[in-house]
């Protein structure tokens, strides 16, 4: 019986393992556009985290001078930092697609690189 569980598991392990080693097809272009606007819409998100960061910061520290001037206590405002950068709304240019050229000039090198074959003379 306990041969019998061994065997069962193993061959269910290497029907799994098939199944992990599959390739997975290569992304299409639209999916590529997807993810880049999803990384920027990201980069974005952190600009504007780290703006309300800033302004909570600010707001805090205004507080606190505050009420220390009005018990007394001797504090020197921090140093001048630079003012909160608001980032705007998102905005996501598409990215530009290259298109083929077709000009003359661009297929004069192809033609440039191709030897040129000798004539034969036929006796």
């Amino acid at each position: 019986m306990y041969f019998i569980k061994k065997m069962v598991s193993l061959l269910s392990l290497v029907l799994v393992s098939g199944v992990a080693f599959a390739k997975l097809p290569a992304p299409s272009d639209e999916a590529k556009a997807k993810a880049l606007e999803t990384t920027a819409k990201t980069a974005w998100a952190g600009k504007v985290d780290g703006y309300l960061l800033c302004k909570s910061q600010n707001k805090t520290a205004v507080s606190y001078y505050k009420t220390a001037k009005a018990t007394g206590k001797d504090t020197k405002p921090a140093a001048a930092s630079p003012p909160c950068a608001d980032p705007g709304a998102f905005v996501y240019p598409p990215p530009v697609v290259a298109t083929a050229t077709t000009s003359p000039a661009a297929k004069a090198p192809a033609a440039a690189a191709k030897p040129a074959t000798p004539a034969v003379k036929k006796s």
